[in-house]
């Protein structure tokens, strides 16, 4: 062993327990490297889980990237844990580890703790901290209340390199300080409350948008450093938006620098290829019945929401961790100890989470994208669930988009696209999502889905956003669709801002401000999103018409919304409408009105009702209802 690595430990027993039991969850206060001063010295302690490794040296330029003058010191415990303390390094040095494996391979790993990265290509792990000054401790003292589930919950999705770059040098990226300086007045404009980062941990691979991740513990090089990220997230939590994080716990790619064949074994994903590839992404499944790896998944969780203030996780491609055969053929896979398809172990290791998660971090979310019916994706665990706080909605998004892609002359036999959704709506605390996997390889852009010409496409798109915000559940809208982006997102270019200067796309992003305002001022629209309760169909079978009215309700009748769709382009003139309850009805919200772009077809302000019986209700309201185009109205006394 070199005497230059002096034997040091941040370990103690009990944290090797935990470690090896799977329930360390804070794996980051310990493992990786951490600038200290013992004895008077300045240095740096090292820590790295190779178990079957041989050697452990730490390389870097310090050395001369020597694989033999920094050997690091194994545990007596057996736990496979290699350490030790480098006097005369600080914060800011390169370094890699260099495991000589039983085999005789030499591997030049990056830190699977690391805090900072080299910017990719470059692949070496930099030794930093999460230490930052915080000033947004009004939001976290608030959070309890406004990031909870009865709260409005409206989330615009964006991929931080190409929502916006400097006009005059469109191939360098923002940092996450000049995204902040731009994106804090953009979101409180739009009214938005919430923001959700796809991926920003380090993946090498650029147009994989993150999810395929190499440092886990990492922020994204190409934006800055930690303490940039944390100044942005401090910005959005002072402006009143909360910061959700796109976390990805099912797979990892093959880079030989990363977590695969980490110490030359199979260490963090199976070693089968049919429980341990990922046919469709080609990367690797971790292991979640290796306890080690189930700490520091939820290490990784934790990190996250504890020293970036995260408010919630999305957890990604929950149903290829749930699934044996996802995306596999007969004889592809190995079925589990009963026979059946379902992966026990990711089951255990996403309950466990949850719980974990909202044990330690009550007033965050963590949101499932899951596409199949596995049922109780966001009940509790008590209750058999996974624990999820919310589910994504991937059948309304399928369905929706499929309905409004008809020509209106065909909506009519597609009718029951629209309705479907209500049938299964409360079997879950569902998120309704636009999402990026919408726009891209060839799916078109929102506004491009629409039919027939300009002003019909825009005229779509407003309704649907006005169904979609006024439906039950949150929202999610991915970046660009709020204005009208006519071509696909592509991840190496900005957005299109300049179409701003156009009168539909400008009246398309009043539309969508207008829109979260009111979802953010009615509490019927939120209080009781995850409640059949909370939403009634009036009318919902008017196939020849494609118009459909339904009213939304909070915790007080008074706060009640009447909601009327016509998706066709004709106007219906003096038509009869049921209403949920006696009185005037103020018109709150128009997607046809001129300051949208919309036709301007005159729509009462205010209207009462007659004692007339229709749609089922004992009293109705007369309408012009304009074409393509959706009407809210709150009840008034």
């Amino acid at each position: 062993m070199s005497e230059a690595v002096q034997v040091h430990s941040l370990l103690s027993d009990f944290d090797i327990s935990l470690f090896r039991s799977g329930r360390h969850y804070k794996l980051y206060e310990k493992f990786g490297s951490h600038e200290l001063t013992i004895n008077g010295q300045v240095g740096v302690y090292f820590a790295v889980w190779a178990p079957n490794a041989k050697e452990v040296s730490v390389i870097g330029n310090f050395n001369g990237w020597n694989p033999y003058s920094h050997q690091l010191h194994v545990r007596w415990d057996s736990s496979g844990i290699w350490e030790g303390f480098i006097p005369n390094l600080q914060n800011g040095e390169v370094y890699k580890y260099h495991i000589l494996t039983n085999q005789g391979e030499r591997l030049e790993k990056s830190d699977p703790f690391a805090l900072h990265t080299e910017i990719p290509p470059s692949t070496a792990s930099i030794v930093s901290t999460t230490w930052y000054k915080w000033t947004d401790s009004e939001w976290m003292y608030n959070r309890r209340e406004t990031n909870a589930l009865d709260r409005p919950y409206s989330v615009y999705e964006m991929h931080l390199g190409s929502w916006m770059r400097d006009p005059d040098h469109p191939d360098r990226f923002f940092s996450y300080l000049e995204i902040g300086e731009r994106l804090v007045p953009y979101l409180q404009e739009m009214g938005f409350t919430h923001v959700e980062f796809m991926p920003v941990m380090e993946h090498p691979y650029y147009p994989s948008w993150g999810y395929q991740i190499t440092g886990y513990f990492a922020a994204s090089s190409r934006y800055g450093g930690p303490q940039e990220l944390m100044g942005l997230i401090d910005a959005l939590h002072q402006a009143g938006i909360g910061v959700l994080l796109d976390w990805v716990p099912s797979h990892f790619p093959g880079d030989a620098h990363g977590l695969y064949r980490f110490d030359g074994t199979h260490l963090f994903e199976h070693e089968d290829p049919k429980k341990g590839f990922h046919p469709d992404w080609q990367s690797y499944i971790f292991n979640y019945g290796r306890n080690e790896v189930k700490s520091f998944l939820i290490s990784n969780a934790f990190f996250w929401l504890d020293r970036y203030h995260i408010d919630g996780l999305r957890v990604d491609a929950v149903a290829s961790m749930l699934y044996l055969d996802y995306s596999r053929k007969q004889g592809e896979w190995i079925p589990n100890e009963f026979g059946g398809n379902e992966n026990l172990e990711a089951v255990r290791f996403l309950k466990e989470l949850n719980e974990a998660v909202y044990k330690y971090f009550p007033n965050t979310q963590t949101i499932a994208e899951e596409s199949t019916s596995w049922p109780g994706v966001s009940r509790a665990t008590f209750n058999d669930g996974l624990g999820f706080g919310m589910k994504w909605m991937m059948g309304w998004m399928h369905d929706t988009l499929s309905y409004f892609k008809e020509d209106p002359v065909n909506r009519a036999y597609h009718h029951d696209k629209m309705t479907f959704a209500g049938v299964y709506a409360f079997t879950e605390n569902f998120m309704l999502p636009l999402s990026h996997d919408e726009v891209v390889y060839g799916k078109q852009s929102l506004i491009y889905k629409m039919p027939g010409d300009e002003w019909q496409k825009f005229a779509n798109l407003r309704s649907l956003y006005l169904y979609m915000f006024t439906f039950s559940g949150s929202k999610l809208l991915f970046m660009g669709g709020e204005f009208g982006q006519t071509s696909e997102w592509n991840v190496n270019q900005s957005l299109d801002w300049h179409l701003l200067q156009f009168k539909p796309h400008l009246g398309l992003k009043k539309f969508v401000s207008d829109l979260n305002a009111v979802y953010k001022n009615h509490p019927a629209l939120y209080e009781k999103a995850f409640s059949p309760e909370g939403f009634s169909w009036i009318e919902m079978a008017d196939h020849a018409n494609s118009l459909f009215v339904y009213a939304r309700k909070g915790h007080d009748e008074e706060n009640d919304l009447l909601v009327v769709l016509n998706l066709t382009p004709v106007v219906r003139r003096n038509f009869r409408v049921g209403a949920p309850h006696e009185g005037k009805w103020e018109l709150v919200l128009n997607s046809d009105d001129a300051k949208y772009n919309g036709s301007a077809v005159a729509v009462k302000k205010k209207v009462a009702t007659e004692s007339v019986y229709w749609m089922n209700q004992k009293q109705s309201i007369v309408l012009d209802v304009p074409p393509l185009a959706g009407l809210v109205f709150k009840r008034v006394l």
